[in-house]
C-alpha cells in the first residue's frame, strides 16, 4: 500500500526488532519485553516512531503499521503530530487465523519472537490494550474495519478502497 500510494511505511514491529538487535541498553530492554509478549513502554514507542517519521520530511504521507496499541499512545501521538490520523484500519479475523499467520511469518522470517506461546500472549495483550484505542478512533469516525479472513489480494483491495475513499 505504501508503494502504491507513495507513502512511507513505518512498521513498528520492524523498527522494534531492529532496535532490539542493537547492543544498547534500550535494545536489550526491548528484546526482553518482546520475548515475554508484552508491550514496549509508550515513551520508547513514541521516540522510535517520531524519529522514523522525522527522518523522512518530504514524505507524501505515512502508513503506520502496528501503532498505536494503547490509548495513551494514540493521544500522545496526536499531541506530538498536531492532528489525528486520516484513517485507522483494523483487520478483523479469528484468533486461530492470526496465530497461524504469525507462525508462518516466524518460519519464513526466522523470528525468535514468533513462537506460539508468545504469539498468544501478544494477542491477549493486544486485545486488552487495543479496545480503548478502537473506541477512541470509532468516536472520531476514523475507524475502518476490514474482514481479514480472505486471501491477501482481497484484503489489499479492501484497503485500497478505504484509502481511495479519502481522496
Amino acid at each position: 500500500m505504501a508503494t502504491k500510494y507513495g507513502f512511507c511505511h513505518v512498521g513498528l514491529g520492524q523498527l522494534l526488532r531492529q532496535e532490539a538487535q542493537r547492543g544498547t541498553q534500550r535494545g536489550r530492554q526491548i528484546r526482553d519485553i518482546m520475548l515475554q509478549g508484552l508491550l514496549v513502554p509508550t515513551g520508547i514507542i513514541l521516540d522510535i516512531v517520531s524519529d522514523n517519521m522525522l527522518s523522512r520530511p518530504d514524505s507524501r504521507g505515512f502508513l503506520i503499521d502496528g501503532f498505536p496499541r494503547e490509548l495513551k499512545q494514540a493521544k500522545e501521538f496526536e499531541r506530538i503530530v498536531g492532528r489525528a490520523p486520516n484513517v485507522v484500519i483494523v483487520f478483523d479475523c479469528s484468533m486461530e487465523t492470526m496465530v497461524q499467520r504469525v507462525l508462518h511469518r516466524g518460519l519464513v522470517e526466522h523470528r525468535a519472537d514468533d513462537s506460539e506461546l508468545t504469539i498468544r500472549q501478544r494477542l491477549e495483550t493486544h486485545f486488552t490494550s487495543c479496545e480503548p484505542v478502537l473506541t477512541f478512533y470509532q468516536q472520531k469516525n476514523l475507524l475502518r474495519n476490514i474482514l481479514a479472513e480472505e486471501a491477501p489480494e482481497n484484503i489489499f483491495a479492501k484497503c485500497c478502497s478505504v484509502i481511495e475513499s479519502l481522496q
